[in-house]
């Protein structure tokens, strides 16, 4: 398929960044290709200013001690309540009205005055996040951010105070490292930790599993073989997740609770260790410390089956939900040739025609959609809890996956939710209207590259509201 110059921009911006904004195609139209892989050269372009927010462990330790002097003051309140009750009902001279109960709502509201800092945290990691979307130049690299954060799914359902600082911690210092460091960055983390119940789980022979009788638990392991690396129907057993498991216990993180210092942090728990040597796809590992399980893992990031799962993923994610294989071929190369050098594999796939000549066909997920009508305004800020709700609403609540495998990659789970869209496209266009002239739109965001029958559509509009809502929904802003 041939396209002109500004058609490739056009493409380029919707399928690889975060959508066109103004001024956007005009800057790349020369070469998209090149500007693509200019952006994956650029300094430090995978982080984020965020000196204000805390580190995982500092946010862990913040929400666990306010949890704990909420939980403490409650009891006191009631506790208190309780003896007043006591007193008055010996003295037979109970309130009217004060019923069985009373203690309890004493107890609610002693509570309630210690605020919980868990959600500050989490709308303005949101804020950061989402200000780094609207304000990059083309926004590859941050759809890699996404990508791979979605890969590595944590959920803020389970562990919000971290849920922003794992995305900063171990995602975004490696998007364009080398895959090992990747993984074992994600898989270290004390957010996947917990995410994963690895925190409970203990060797059936270690010291602390014959102390407390609780066993192993495998779901660390198995996400790792079937979801991060592998892939389903790769070879591996249950006896390869149970050696893995086992090889893993140990992997914790401090109690916040025992070290106001380093609660919260990962650490190696020996007396947690199951201690022998453990088979994983037929290759022993003797190492009974934290070395054990590292060694796993950059023999599973070096294993051919991850270099195809890893390199399928990426390309159904930015070219087509069924990428051609002639790409996914010459990318799991790429991945194996390079040992892994994810910049590699990426550059690979934005130089490939393959990359190119498909259609821009593939659904956006919300939130690359809603983050291309914020940028289509040349807007730069939106206000966290807005944009928030705004996802709950659209299916796709931010860092709230709805199981290990993140959240899908593919029209058939997205296409239902269309009517939500409209729902929030005219909220949107109703509060932006005054300021935003969609023919502008057309002609410096969309380079003129919509269909005539948009084109007439807008035209016709009542309102500038109703012709903005008619841009955002139109298949060449909703799809890539």
């Amino acid at each position: 398929m041939s396209r002109s110059a500004k058609a490739e921009a056009v493409l380029a911006l919707h399928r690889f960044g975060m959508a066109p904004r103004p001024g956007s195609i005009a800057a790349i139209e020369a070469d998209p290709r090149g500007a693509l892989i200019a952006e994956l050269d650029r300094p430090a372009i995978s982080e984020l200013a965020a000196a204000s927010l805390p580190s995982s462990a500092k946010a862990y330790r913040a929400v666990t001690d306010a949890f704990a002097k909420r939980q403490a003051k409650a009891i006191v309140a009631k506790k208190e309540q309780d003896a007043k009750r006591q007193q008055m009902a010996e003295a037979s001279t109970m309130m009217e009205g004060a019923a069985p109960g009373t203690g309890d709502m004493a107890a609610k509201i002693a509570a309630e005055a210690v605020p919980d800092p868990g959600r500050p945290i989490y709308l303005e990691e949101a804020r950061i996040r989402t200000a780094a979307a609207f304000g990059a130049e083309i926004g590859f690299v941050e759809r890699l951010v996404w990508f791979w954060s979605n890969h590595f799914c944590v959920s803020a359902d389970k562990i919000r105070s971290m849920s922003g600082a794992y995305e900063r911690e171990a995602i975004r210092p490696h998007v364009l490292g080398r895959f090992s460091d990747l993984l074992l960055a994600a898989e270290g983390h004390p957010a996947m930790l917990f995410y994963l119940d690895q925190t409970v789980s203990m060797g059936a022979n270690s010291t602390a599993g014959i102390n407390r009788t609780r066993g192993l638990n495998e779901n660390l392991a198995r996400e790792i073989l079937e979801l991060h690396t592998l892939g389903v129907r790769t070879g591996y057993t249950q006896d390869d997740v149970i050696g893995f498991a086992n090889i893993l216990t140990g992997w914790t993180l401090v109690p916040p609770g025992d070290n106001p210092e380093h609660g919260g942090e990962f650490t190696f728990n020996p007396r947690l260790h199951e201690p022998r040597a453990q088979k994983v796809l037929g290759k022993s590992y003797d190492d009974e410390t934290v070395e054990q399980g590292r060694a796993v893992l950059r023999d599973l990031a070096a294993n051919p089956a991850t270099a195809s799962h890893v390199a399928t993923k990426l390309a159904r994610h930015f070219v087509s939900d069924t990428p051609p294989p002639a790409l996914v071929e010459r990318m799991a190369k790429a991945f194996l040739d390079t040992g892994g050098d994810l910049k590699q594999v990426v550059r690979v796939m934005v130089s490939s025609d393959e990359a190119w000549t498909q259609p821009p066909a593939k659904l956006k997920r919300p939130g690359e959609w809603v983050v291309g009508m914020v940028r289509a305004t040349g807007i730069t800020q939106a206000d966290p809890t807005r944009y928030t709700d705004g996802q709950v609403l659209l299916g796709e609540p931010l860092w709230r996956p709805p199981s290990p495998k993140g959240f899908p990659d593919d029209e058939a789970s997205w296409i239902d939710g269309m009517g939500r869209r409209l729902d929030v496209a005219n909220n949107f266009a109703e509060r932006i209207a005054g300021r935003t002239d969609p023919q502008e739109v057309i002609e410096t965001v969309f380079g003129s590259e919509v269909s005539p029958e948009v084109k007439q559509a807008v035209g016709r509009a009542e309102s500038r509201q109703q012709a903005l809502v008619l841009l955002f929904m139109s298949a060449e802003f909703q799809r890539r």
